[in-house]
């Protein structure tokens, strides 16, 4: 199946990466190619791609993409590896990292993998393919763990009232699809909540964040890609909601930090010193690409160099 995404923030992510002809670049969240065509058509002969994703469509899609391209090496693996990985292939630090936080068209349009709150479909959610799925969470967790999460990933203010009616509509039958899981979100709100956005898409935002672990490990994720850049090198980095982007947004400010020695001191005695800078504080999509493709209006792309 080809694995269809359009590329948010296109140029604005090619133009933050300062592309050199000769360095070593990371497209740490691959999906269809679209960054990484973009990535690799402003490198020269000695430069190098390496393309992550854990999603086996997109590892066939980038296989048959790229399958002429000496210079790309195509790793199936998530992104928090990133050190482990670079190690195996001999690669040292690198002069660019992209990861693009949002889950792809592809993933969302391809109604059997149960992204969606649209159409019926099993109860999925896994980007790899692999482990337990949403339906798995919604049958076996206790009702306070399914709130925690609904209230905690979603930012769901009837979490409480959506998993009390889960728990109680599994005593009847298993949970098993996308619309049956709708109807039960829908039906745990006021009518007026209903009216605000559809009433399930928090709640799904919430499941598939704890399916893929997408938050668990993102801070440690974010400091190892930011590790594996070379002094000058750049870690760019797309988000597409508050939770994930609280925390790239707090790592680059960390990365950032110099002296905290209190302002009295007459010298700096703490040692700390800037590691990154940030080249400009966070873009967002433009109204014209926003009109040609709608998911691009919450992604918020923001890039650090490294300088020490």
């Amino acid at each position: 199946m080809s694995f269809s995404h359009i590329p948010v923030l296109y140029d604005e992510v090619l133009d933050s990466l300062k592309i050199k002809q000769n360095g070593v670049y990371v497209d740490a969240t691959a999906g269809g190619g679209g960054h990484s065509a973009g990535i690799l058509e402003k490198l020269g002969e000695d430069g190098r791609l390496i393309c992550f994703d854990r999603d086996p469509d997109a590892i066939a899609t980038l296989t048959k993409r790229f399958k002429d391209e000496r210079k790309v090496t195509i790793v199936h693996d998530n992104y928090c590896n990133i050190k482990s990985v670079l190690k195996k292939l001999n690669v040292g630090e690198v002069d660019g990292i992209l990861a693009d936080l949002g889950v792809s068209s592809h993933q969302l349009d391809t109604v059997e993998r149960g992204f969606s709150f649209h159409y019926d479909a099993p109860l999925d959610m896994r980007m790899s393919q692999a482990g337990p799925t949403a339906a798995d969470l919604c049958n076996k967790l206790s009702e306070r763990e399914l709130a925690r999460i609904i209230r905690d990933y979603g930012e769901e203010k009837y979490a409480t009232s959506i998993a009390r009616n889960i728990v109680r509509a599994r005593e009847n039958e298993p949970i098993k699809t996308t619309l049956q899981l709708a109807d039960i979100i829908a039906s745990s709100m006021p009518a007026k909540a209903r009216r605000s956005g559809h009433p399930a898409r928090h709640t799904f935002q919430a499941l598939r964040i704890e399916v893929n672990g997408e938050l668990e490990n993102l801070k440690a994720a974010v400091n190892d890609m930011f590790d594996s850049l070379k002094i000058n090198g750049v870690l760019s980095i797309i988000t597409f909601h508050s939770l994930e982007d609280r925390i790239v947004k707090q790592s680059f400010a960390d990365f950032c930090m110099g002296c905290i020695c209190p302002p009295e001191f007459p010298i700096c005695v703490c040692g700390n010193i800037p590691r990154g800078k940030l080249i400009f504080k966070f873009k967002d999509a433009s109204e014209e690409e926003i009109e040609k493709n709608p998911r691009s209006r919450s992604a918020k792309l923001r890039s650090i160099e490294r300088i020490n």
